[in-house]
């Protein structure tokens, strides 16, 4: 096995009460890719910044391999000191990277790097932090939460960017699907300590499943033991007395692990107030369009929505998303077409920027308003300590303010207060942000038993798979098109993914409106940064093939070589293959960017 690039041993950490992480032990070898699960709240950021050595522990030991460099990527990034997205990038590099990859991942991006990071989306913060991240091309890259924020093309674009890359990983992530074509290897933070595996998050929840089940089976025998020695304690013969302290010590220490055993922390309980039934119909909308400045958002869009569908509108970051839903919604009205809603519609709504409360308002005030100690829950008071037990937050949590709550204890607070509100209808926009994979399960499960309807915006593509029954998606220039299925279903029903196909419906709308493409000006080519910093290096990496197939040439013009040294004949022969395969491969690619460079000029 390779030696480790880096390693945590017996790590211990305690913020008061109980250890936040008790003899936690990680290893991470070159090329490994491994996913760091957990519940929200179980120290995994904690534990990633100790991997960076950015937090101390209190006990135990870090190693890093002398000469590895570590990358990592905050939640939420500071960009406070730098005017430029570029300058935030470039400042994460060291003298010897390459300059241009920070120029080249920013435009993967879709940034162009003289963006005020002041200013920034929450998407577009996310996407110039990987870049910050990327562009050194690290040994060592820790990621928490990466597609938090990112739209469903940029997923897609990052899982083949670090599939390609040959650095190892630590990966936190609640998005299954990224994490299921990423890792192969899972850590599991659990009650503070760490259980390994190497195989990747598909194989998780099963393995899981299994652990829990075999400890449930070893806690139950343990009562019976118990209760077997008490029973013998009150009611057994007496024996030798120095027989019979031995037994009762042995008791002593049974009821001390059985003290000292931190039960699995119990799954959310999610159940939305529902009210009184809607009509069938939910809303209908034809025609209807929408546009800004000389942008069309929406156009010419219809539907007919029904009691009981569950709705999931997907697409990239701008193309319409929020827009859409606030249409369909009554929230904003369509600058033509009609939209005609149903009869007895109650709606509930989680917005994506889980609305604005003030940082100081304790748990509780969120909840009930300011107004008493009792939540609404189906036209019935519910005492919030209840209430929030549900939610998975303890009694002792009921005065804490929001600002040192986790991303994931506020997204369950926000879904609390969403649900709470008596619906027929849930309009939910990014529900998934930030809730570990447990909440997520019994999002779902809540989902399917709901009697309502359901619309909702997310980029988590086992998600909506698992619970939408059709997808409204954009194919440019305004159009949308609503097809049957989960995301999925949609891939294979359009036959490529949006980025891809987004070109696609732009040619076939020419085609339709009677434009050929001969008779438009075909778009001017361009190079890339990645392209003229390859065009300006390969000669140097041409000249470096050339002068290493020179040196084994000569080692291999030895007629003796294979007689005296079989083992060196064997390693200089494949070195002398791998360097004319790459200078093959060099001087092509360059050839084809000499003629690209040409082409433009000449243009």
């Amino acid at each position: 096995m390779a030696p480790p690039l880096i390693q945590l041993k017996d790590i211990t950490l305690t913020f008061g009460g109980t250890p936040l992480l008790n003899g936690v032990e990680l290893s991470v070898s070159q090329g490994e890719r491994v996913c760091l699960i957990g519940r929200n709240g179980s120290g995994k950021s904690t534990l990633l910044k100790i991997v960076a050595g950015l937090v101390d522990c209190d006990k135990g030991s870090r190693f890093v391999q002398p000469g590895s460099t570590v990358q990592y990527l905050p939640q939420e990034p500071d960009f406070s000191g730098f005017a430029t997205t570029l300058a935030y990038v470039e400042a994460g590099m060291g003298p010897g990277d390459d300059h241009y990859q920070a120029l080249y991942l920013l435009e993967q991006l879709g940034l162009t790097g003289e963006e005020d990071p002041h200013n920034l989306s929450g998407g577009e913060a996310r996407r110039t932090a990987l870049a910050r991240v990327l562009a050194p091309e690290p040994d060592i890259l820790l990621l928490d939460e990466p597609t938090n924020h990112l739209d469903l093309t940029t997923i897609e674009w990052l899982e083949g960017e670090l599939a390609s890359r040959r650095c190892a990983l630590v990966i936190i992530s609640h998005d299954r699907r990224f994490l299921s074509n990423l890792s192969r290897a899972t850590a599991w933070l659990d009650r503070g300590q760490i259980k390994q595996i190497d195989r990747g998050f598909s194989a998780f929840e099963q393995w899981r499943d299994d652990i829990l089940a075999e400890e449930e089976r070893d806690q139950h025998k343990l009562d019976r033991k118990i209760v077997n020695e008490e029973h013998w304690l009150r009611h057994g013969v007496s024996g030798r007395r120095k027989r019979n302290v031995k037994r009762l010590g042995n008791l002593h220490a049974l009821r001390d692990q059985r003290r000292d055993y931190r039960g699995v922390t119990g799954s959310a309980n999610l159940a939305a107030s529902e009210a009184d039934k809607s009509g069938k119909l939910i809303v209908e909308a034809k025609g209807i369009c929408r546009t800004y400045g000389d942008r069309k958002i929406v156009d010419d869009f219809t539907i007919r929505i029904q009691r009981g569908d569950r709705i999931g509108v997907v697409g990239p970051n701008g193309a319409g998303k929020t827009t859409m839903i606030n249409m369909l919604t009554g929230t904003e009205a369509p600058d033509s077409g009609t939209i005609r809603f149903g009869a007895n519609i109650e709606m509930a709504t989680l917005d994506q920027h889980r609305e604005s409360l003030s940082p100081k308002t304790t748990l509780a005030e969120a909840l009930t308003g300011g107004r008493g100690d009792h939540v609404m829950v189906n036209g019935t008071p519910k005492h919030v300590v209840s209430y929030m037990k549900d939610f998975l937050f303890s009694q002792e949590q009921m005065r804490t303010p929001l600002e040192v709550l986790s991303g994931g204890e506020r997204g369950r607070l926000m879904l609390a207060r969403a649900l709470a509100k008596p619906s027929n209808v849930l309009v939910l926009d990014e529900p998934t942000n930030d809730l570990d994979l447990e909440t997520l399960d019994v999002l779902e499960d809540m989902l399917g038993d709901y009697e309502g309807t359901v619309i909702l915006i997310s980029h988590d593509r086992d998600f909506l798979d698992r619970v939408v029954t059709s997808v409204i998606v954009p194919e440019g220039d305004g159009k949308w098109t609503e097809y049957a299925g989960g995301y999925t279903d949609m891939l294979n029903q359009r036959g490529a993914d949006l980025k891809r196909e987004k070109a696609t419906s732009a040619a076939e709308s020419n085609k339709s409106s009677g434009k050929s493409e001969s008779s438009k000006p075909a778009p001017k080519k361009k190079m890339n940064f990645k392209d003229k910093h390859l065009l300006d290096t390969l000669p140097k990496a041409i000249a470096s093939f050339q002068a290493d197939i020179a040196k084994q040439q000569r080692h291999l013009d030895d007629p003796n070589l294979y007689k005296k040294d079989r083992k060196k004949f064997d390693t200089v022969s494949a070195a002398l293959s791998g360097a004319q395969k790459g200078l093959a491969e060099a001087e092509e690619k360059w050839l084809e960017l000499e003629t690209l460079r040409e082409e433009i000029e000449n243009a």
